[in-house]
């Protein structure tokens, strides 16, 4: 039982407004919010006590209500949707208010080089300014919050904002460095103190939330959730996955942070936006069909849904806006019965290259990369970091970069022992502080390549279908020869490296004639080596020619492993769930063409980088005769479409199951009845 089920249908309600906008809330009109809110099957919306600006939108005594507004918006937005049963969790800007900083500057997030943290910090450019919340301003944050929390007990929650806080140096952080033994001149234990900074608050805040209720549910959105940062976790009620497609977070981001989120035992929403790029956009709409396929996404991931809008300072809700919202929203609650309590059935996991290594940083291209390249080979996973059960899963992919302490070692040798398999490429395997491997790979290693690029020829049965002669491998391998397993084909190195007077062409070095004598992985029956860092090559360059290849090798060592095999296109996305509750297995199966539109463009204000060409979502085109095959354990009794809950013809031979779908248009669930 996860601590706070959520619902299915939230809109995350935006309101950072300016004091130079009169008219604050002055057409909001209740019987127009709850009809625009019912029509768009909306059944929970986070509306706004505070706004990065610092302006408050209802009466306080701790905070500043905004100059323009005569009415206590938020009690007014609390009531109308609470009288049609609308639940309300209640926002509050936590890392940025500009009130603040304007009032108390030293409470501001300080560099080391003495400028103010923020967005566009400068004082005669357009942002919002970060607080330090090792300053006082974190017991005036905690007031803000026991505030809202006593003056609106029936919320649903309260929603803390912008939850980052850098190695600082303001007064309060120099003397508490100094007064710890810390060094405030050196970064890595800036950044320990800051993290000690972090946890008091988390715990602080949702203390101050809950003063008055215990069960007051509290997020704290950074953005991100960091793989194997689990400690916070116990301050958080539930999950909201920010990830935007057009905002700058591309349409495989939601999936890999979703990979991990549903291993955490709490409850989850995946938070999309209406706009065509990102927050503050007024004006700006995706097309419905983008807003549909994200939400389906959402459901298929294991996930409840939340689009983020920004409400006019008039207080009106824009009738476009939820009109779109109702296409997407609509079919969400027709398929919230076969979503209900759903959890991952994946028996394919990545250990995150993070988790192993937070010094990484928050997101590493070999996670991504790997995680891209499973969602294209349609082979459900799911993300681990050290503290989950290796054991639930049959086969565990190490990309690219984890390398292994003596106990990581220990554990990974258990789980072979067991009949597991291990996927590793480049540095994945070796011992942290020297080369050679930590476990027992069927390959000699002599150290790492000297160039880069060289260049991979697969063995036949893994070349791409196109090729026959070798192509190039961007970033260096490590120098491996078989042993006692199948090669997956010779490395051949380039004449030289470019540099110097020692250049050939425009890019790179030819290969020569002959082979260099090492491998470019091996395979046996539960190890697959790629020498090479194939997952963060694929997701730095892209190229197709090397998925191909990798595609072959981890289907052929998968075998009957393989959960799902399908002729859905690479963009095709699959993934397999269970309703234990239910007794039945749920198969998702996606499908939308993305574009690439616009080019860099220079926007100004706040938070808004500048931005690359925007991935989007027009057409929902059908595709037609869509094959399947499932391997699944146990015996199937029925199979139903679903919402449609109509039968669907399959036939059943010992584990494997096959149907066939005339048409796929954007999203289907399949249910296997046991």
């Amino acid at each position: 039982m996860v601590k706070h089920p959520l619902r299915f249908r939230q809109i995350h309600l935006d309101f950072h407004t300016s004091p130079f906008i009169p008219g604050i809330g002055e057409a909001f009109d209740k019987s127009q919010w709850q009809d625009r809110l019912q029509n768009a099957h909306v059944d929970s919306i986070t509306c706004f006590s505070s706004c990065h600006h610092g302006w408050s939108y209802h009466p306080t005594e701790v905070g500043q209500i905004h100059p323009h507004l005569n009415v206590d918006l938020l009690r007014l937005q609390m009531d109308a949707c609470k009288e049609i049963d609308i639940n309300v969790p209640v926002y509050l800007t936590a890392g940025v208010n500009n009130v603040a900083a304007h009032e108390h500057p030293e409470w501001r997030t300080i560099r080391e080089d003495g400028r103010y943290v923020g967005w566009q910090a400068s004082p005669v450019k357009p942002g919002f300014h970060q607080l330090c919340f090792n300053s006082p301003y974190l017991d005036h944050l905690c007031a803000m919050i026991r505030e809202t929390a006593t003056l609106f007990p029936e919320a649903d929650g309260i929603f803390l904002d912008i939850i980052n806080q850098p190695g600082c140096c303001c007064r309060w952080c120099l003397d508490d460095m100094r007064s710890a033994g810390v060094n405030p001149a050196d970064a890595d234990e800036r950044a320990v103190f800051a993290k000690q900074v972090s946890l008091e608050y988390y715990r602080a805040t949702a203390e101050a939330a809950q003063h008055q209720d215990a069960a007051m549910p509290v997020f704290h959105n950074s953005g991100h959730i960091d793989v194997g940062n689990t400690e916070i976790l116990e301050h958080f009620s539930h999950l909201e996955l920010e990830s935007l497609p057009t905002g700058g977070w591309g349409y495989d981001h939601f999936p890999l942070s979703a990979a991990y989120a549903r291993k955490l035992g709490l409850d989850f929403l995946g938070m999309t936006g209406k706009f065509h790029t990102t927050w503050g956009e007024f004006g700006g709409f995706k097309h419905p069909n983008a807003l549909r396929y994200e939400c389906a996404a959402m459901l298929a991931n294991g996930s409840k849904c939340s689009v983020g809008d920004q409400l006019h300072p008039s207080g009106e809700l824009d009738e476009s806006t939820y009109a779109i919202i109702g296409q997407a929203y609509a079919e969400v609650e027709a398929k919230e019965p076969w979503c209900r309590g759903a959890v991952s059935a994946a028996n394919v996991a990545i250990l995150s290259v993070t988790a192993v290594n937070p010094a990484l940083g928050r997101e590493h291209e070999a996670d991504i990369g790997a995680a891209r390249l499973l969602l294209e080979s349609h082979i459900p996973f799911d993300l681990l970091d050290l503290s989950m059960d290796f054991n639930d899963y049959k086969v565990l992919i190490l990309p690219d970069a984890v390398r292994l302490s003596a106990e990581l070692s220990k554990r990974l040798q258990g789980f072979l022992d067991q009949g597991g398999k291990l996927i590793l490429s480049g540095e994945s395997g070796l011992n942290p502080e020297c080369d050679g491997f930590a476990i027992d790979l069927p390959v000699v290693h002599t150290g790492v390549s000297p160039y880069q690029p060289d260049y991979l020829l697969p063995v036949q049965e893994l070349q791409p279908d196109c090729l026959t002669t070798p192509f190039v491998m961007y970033l260096p391998s490590q120098r491996v020869k078989a042993h006692g397993g199948q090669s997956l084909g010779a490395v051949i190195d380039p004449y030289f490296n470019r540099e110097g007077d020692h250049f050939s062409s425009h890019q790179h070095t030819p290969y020569q004639p002959e082979a260099s004598g090492f491998d470019g992985g091996v395979m046996t029956e539960n190890i697959l080596y790629f020498s090479h860092p194939v997952f963060s090559i694929y997701r730095t360059y892209g190229a197709v020619i090397l998925k191909a290849f990798v595609q072959k090798a981890v289907t052929g060592f998968l075998g009957k492993t393989q959960q799902v095999v399908t002729n859905l296109p690479s963009q095709g996305r699959v993934t397999l769930m269970q309703q234990p509750a239910e007794n039945q297995t749920i198969l998702h199966l996606l499908y939308a063409n993305t574009i690439l539109r616009g080019g860099a463009v220079q926007m100004s204000g706040g938070n808004i980088r500048n931005t690359s060409p925007v991935e989007v979502i027009e057409e929902l085109n059908p595709l037609h005769d869509i094959q399947v095959t499932l391997r699944h354990p146990r015996p199937v009794s029925q199979v139903l479409l679903a919402p449609q809950n109509t039968p669907l013809a399959f036939t059943q031979n010992g584990s494997e199951i096959t149907l066939r779908l005339d048409t796929l248009c954007c999203h289907q669930m399949v249910v296997l009845k046991h």
